[in-house]
């Protein structure tokens, strides 16, 4: 199957578009969780239930990668975009309609596969479009707008649902992808140039490939660690806030949003380093303010500052840093496949949601009323970035083409 010739998108296109593609999953997941209280109570669901829709989410928005990967390499961006996009839409709609817990953990699963052909494919976009080097900077660029939408995606969804309730506000991700939707058909133009046969024989030697490929082992366990670090803030955050320190709910809305606005600053400061030092150079940097902040965050608790702002405030060094792994992990783990970009892609999004189901398991088992479980989770994700952001990534991680020849 040939891809048809389209007219070339700008640069401020292409950006907005990566910016809406990689957001769809922080507005999905952070818009959705004030929701959860209420949808559980009217649905007359266990908390276990509930929990159950954002499981789901997780678990077919990894796999569904390895699905969607390979057929964007063998299809074209495109056609699997316009497709999850359209998914997504429905599956939102869906969201709005369901009169039962059951119901709604089939549409959240369905958005979350949905969601991955969006991920997946921004990342991979980068790679058909930009040298390494290049397409670090505009992912930079991109996850700013991430950020923005990751800032005020909870404070939307902790305004919607009192005042709309939770169907409404789960239509607003239905109104999110139709808008993205629309947008894609009028403005994206495909990005694949080189199409790749999709068989079962030389799809496993992509896959092995890719997954011994030293470069991206040291990218991709990069990019899962720092996300590690976040998971675990993430997924502990509101207990530690909302029941450890009986912070008010639209204080910790402004807490995870001041959060979001030191990743932004991160990006900013990536798109700084980038020229000056290369990928490689960026996330040593960002690794050292990774472990500063997990590092800070850990003697505080230990010395018995249990207040806070004591883990808030190291957690934005953590943020700045994550705002430079981002892109140039995200760049740097597909850079060595521009053939076959959205197998690697998928690859390393599956790595991001086993890492996730790991930490969520740890910290059910580990939480106990107090801040530690969270602390010692992003200190220890602090850690395993400074190592492999400084050994690995060093050692094997160039993405110069002089690299790429030998």
């Amino acid at each position: 199957m040939s891809v048809s010739p389209a007219k070339p998108m700008s640069p401020g296109v292409v950006v907005l578009l990566l910016a809406l593609l990689l957001g769809i999953q922080p507005i999905t997941t952070d818009l959705y969780l004030p929701a959860l209280p209420a949808l559980t109570t009217e649905l007359g669901a266990r908390i276990s239930q509930g929990q159950l829709t954002l499981t789901a989410l997780l678990l077919c928005f990894g796999v569904s990668q390895l699905f969607f990967g390979p057929l964007s390499d063998r299809f074209g961006r495109r056609p699997v975009l316009l497709g999850g996009v359209a998914l997504y839409t429905l599956a939102g709609i869906g969201n709005m309609l369901a009169s039962s817990i059951e119901w709604l953990i089939v549409t959240r699963a369905v958005q979350g596969a949905a969601m991955g052909a969006a991920v997946m494919c921004a990342r991979a976009i980068i790679r058909d479009l930009y040298a390494p080097a290049e397409g670090a900077r505009v992912m930079a660029r991109s996850l700013g707008g991430l950020g923005i939408i990751a800032c005020l995606s909870p404070l939307a969804g902790g305004v919607l649902v009192p005042l709309v309730g939770w169907r409404w506000a789960l239509g607003t991700l239905a109104v999110f992808g139709l808008a993205l939707l629309v947008l894609l058909a009028l403005r994206f133009a495909e990005t694949l140039r080189q199409p790749t046969p999709l068989q079962f024989g030389p799809l496993m030697r992509n896959w092995g490939r890719i997954a011994s490929h030293r470069g991206f082992i040291a990218w991709a366990g990069l990019l899962a660690a720092a996300y590690g670090g976040l998971f675990t803030f993430l997924a502990a955050s509101s207990f530690v806030f909302l029941d450890v320190y009986r912070v008010s709910r639209p204080m910790y809305g402004l807490a995870m949003a001041s959060a979001s606005l030191a990743y932004i600053l991160g990006t900013f400061a990536c798109r700084r380093l980038l020229p000056r030092v290369g990928l490689q150079g960026a996330v040593r940097v960002g690794a050292a303010l990774s472990l500063a902040g997990g590092t800070g965050m850990g003697l505080l608790a230990m010395a018995g500052v249990h207040t806070w702002w004591a883990f808030l405030l190291p957690h934005y060094l953590f943020m700045i840093g994550h705002g430079i792994h981002q892109p140039c992990t995200q760049t740097g783990a597909v850079a060595p496949f521009p053939h076959i970009a959205g197998a690697a892609s998928a690859l390393s999004g599956f790595f991001l949601t086993v890492v996730a189901f790991g930490i969520g398991a740890w910290l059910g088992a580990r939480i106990d009323g107090t801040v530690f479980p969270l602390v010692h989770g992003v200190w220890f994700w602090s850690a395993v970035i400074a190592f492999v952001a400084w050994v690995p990534v060093q050692r094997w991680g160039d993405v110069s083409a002089k690299a790429a020849a030998a």
